[in-house]
């Protein structure tokens, strides 16, 4: 299954929005779902990260909570790389150190 977000550039206020395409995966089996994510960014480089989730033996076989919670794990994990490739960014075009980003 793959779900997919895309917007569309659009003028707001006088301002140019851009938009971004998230693509996730999800492999299944009938205890645990992987997440595979992957955002490109409109210069051309990708950023990927992946997110897990197991199904407790005892639980019901609810495949679209298992998505849910790998996918949100792996959306997380994006979150994280694009703040550290961000941050990486800053301390590159300043020359100096900046405080992390969170």
């Amino acid at each position: 299954m793959t779900q997919t977000t895309q917007s569309q550039p659009a003028a707001v206020h006088g301002m140019t929005a851009v938009g971004w395409h998230v693509e996730i995966e999800f492999e299944e089996d009938d205890h645990r779902t992987r997440a595979a994510a992957l955002l490109r960014l409109p210069d051309g480089n990708e950023v990927r990260a992946h997110g897990y989730a197991s199904r407790h033996p005892s639980d019901a076989n609810q495949p679209r909570v298992g998505e849910e919670v790998a996918g949100a794990r792996a959306l997380n994990e994006l979150a994280m790389k694009l703040l550290t490739k961000a941050h990486d960014e800053i301390d590159e075009a300043s020359g100096r150190t900046s405080h992390p980003l969170r």
